[in-house]
C-alpha cells in the first residue's frame, strides 16, 4: 500500500488552491473547475469541489468542517516561511514553537479552517527521522 494523498473538500476551490499555490510554492494541476492537486514528493494534496462529493456517496464530506485532522509539510526552516506568511495568512494558531519531539512548527488556518502545520526538524533526533525518510 502507498498513501498518496489527502483531499480537502470545499465549497471554493479556487481560492483554496490560490492560497495553497502561495503558501508552499506548488502549481496546481488542474483537472477541471471542481478538482485541483497540488502534487509533492511526498504526497499530493487534493481539492474538490462539494459537487464531487455526491460522485463517492451524498453527503459524505462537508467543506469547513475539519476539526481533527492537521495538513503537515516538512520545510527548511519555518521561521523564514512565517515570515513570508505573516502578511496573508489569515489566522496563526502557533508562531514558530519547538516541540517536545524536535520538531519547530509554526500552525496555522487555511481560508476554509484546516490546520496546517510547517515544521523544520532541529534535534538531532528528529533530523535524523526526517533524514531516513526522505
Amino acid at each position: 500500500m502507498n498513501f498518496v494523498s489527502v483531499r480537502i473538500i470545499t465549497d471554493d476551490v479556487a481560492r483554496l488552491v490560490a492560497f495553497y499555490e502561495r503558501a508552499t510554492g506548488t502549481t496546481a494541476s488542474w483537472a477541471n473547475e471542481d478538482f485541483a492537486e497540488l502534487r509533492h514528493a511526498s504526497a499530493t494534496l487534493a481539492i474538490g469541489s462539494t459537487r464531487t462529493v455526491p460522485l463517492f456517496a451524498p453527503g459524505s464530506a462537508r467543506p469547513a468542517a475539519n476539526r481533527s485532522a492537521i495538513l503537515e509539510f516538512l520545510v527548511d526552516d519555518v521561521d523564514s516561511v512565517y515570515e513570508n506568511l505573516t502578511d496573508w495568512v489569515g489566522e496563526f494558531v502557533t508562531e514558530p514553537t519547538t516541540l517536545p519531539w524536535g520538531n519547530r512548527s509554526l500552525l496555522f488556518r487555511d481560508p476554509d479552517g484546516n490546520l496546517v502545520n510547517f515544521f523544520t526538524p532541529v534535534t538531532p533526533d528528529a533530523v535524523a527521522k526526517f533524514a531516513r525518510q526522505g
